[in-house]
């Protein structure tokens, strides 16, 4: 399973012809794609209509989802302390979402580099990549 960051999200749906959205396609014919709260939530706060985000968490909801509990925030806690040790700080919902990772065994598709600095997080990277 792969839990695609925010960063992947929006050229898939303002990017038809984006390689995101190539990736994302296949992920998704074949059920691998994992939703998470604070990426539906990222992608909600960008929708201009009511229209525009019915459609969206429509598309969303279909997705296998990811539910945070007292042990994520446990993990994330450590997670991002451990960050802050060697002085690396990186915001707490990209953290969060590398906890869920890890909690479930999934890996992470993000156009962001800084979840290669986060122990534990397996990134998907597309074949075409």
């Amino acid at each position: 399973m792969v839990i695609a960051d925010t960063s992947v999200w929006i050229p898939f749906f303002n990017r038809p012809d984006s390689p995101e959205k190539t990736a994302l396609d296949m992920l998704i014919d074949a059920d691998e794609v994992g939703l998470v709260g604070v990426v539906l939530a990222e992608l909600l706060q960008g929708c201009r209509t009511p229209t525009e985000r019915t459609t969206l968490s429509e598309s969303l909801l279909a997705l296998r989802y990811y539910e945070v509990t007292q042990s994520t925030w446990l993990r994330t806690g450590d997670l991002s302390a451990h960050l802050l040790r060697k002085g690396v700080t990186l915001p707490l919902s990209d953290v969060l979402i590398a906890a869920l990772a890890i909690e479930h065994e999934c890996r992470v598709y993000s156009l962001d580099a800084h979840f290669k600095k986060i122990t534990g997080v397996h990134l998907y990277v597309p074949a075409s990549a």
